[in-house]
């Protein structure tokens, strides 16, 4: 627990690497296009429980494993964002099901500790291209679907994107009290 106290407060943040392609904006939704670059995740999938209720459950876990719960005992570093997939349902509500994605940093992608939580699974994902809009705040579920029911109107009719899956992200610990920075990720088809 100290690793991970330590880490989240003292130790490096890398940014998940990415490449801006356009911006846009409607009405009051201003929106990038961007390329993340893909590599080694840890993942934690919860289902059952609500969004919040979730998160609350695999975060933890995430954050222990970078801090030096793995079986090398090291403190990794931390990359932001960390972003967790959500799958809404017909009528834009959330199903009770997420997976938390942390992207393991650059100098452990080739060789990354494995987890010694058995529900932490290291994954290689591919590099995706997304439509981002961001907000800040204390993000909860209720804000990550009314920025994706915004951006999916900001982007009616000019860009096409999944439908069964988005992604909420966030760039900040829990102790900082402002100037917040959480996205939503529409996954460009």
């Amino acid at each position: 627990m100290l690793g991970m106290i330590r880490n989240s407060l003292f130790g490096s943040v890398e940014t998940w690497p990415w490449q801006v392609l356009s911006q846009g904006g409607k009405e009051e939704v201003t929106y990038e296009e961007r390329t993340c670059e893909g590599g080694k995740f840890a993942t934690v999938e919860v289902t059952d429980k609500p969004v919040d209720e979730a998160l609350r459950e695999a975060m933890p876990k995430v954050m222990k494993y970078v801090g030096g719960t793995n079986d090398k005992g090291i403190g990794m570093g931390m990359t932001v964002p960390i972003s967790f997939a959500v799958f809404p349902s017909d009528d834009g509500s959330l199903q009770k099901k997420i997976k938390v994605w942390f992207r393991i940093p650059n100098q452990f992608q080739s060789d990354p500790p494995v987890p010694s939580d058995n529900s932490i699974k290291i994954e290689e994902r591919e590099s995706i291209t997304v439509y981002s809009t961001q907000f800040g705040g204390y993000a909860k579920e209720a804000d990550y679907v009314a920025q994706a029911a915004q951006l999916r109107t900001a982007l009616e009719g000019t860009a096409t994107y999944r439908s069964d899956i988005y992604f909420c992200t966030g760039y900040d610990p829990p102790m900082k009290p402002i100037g917040r920075r959480n996205e939503v990720w529409l996954v460009k088809t």
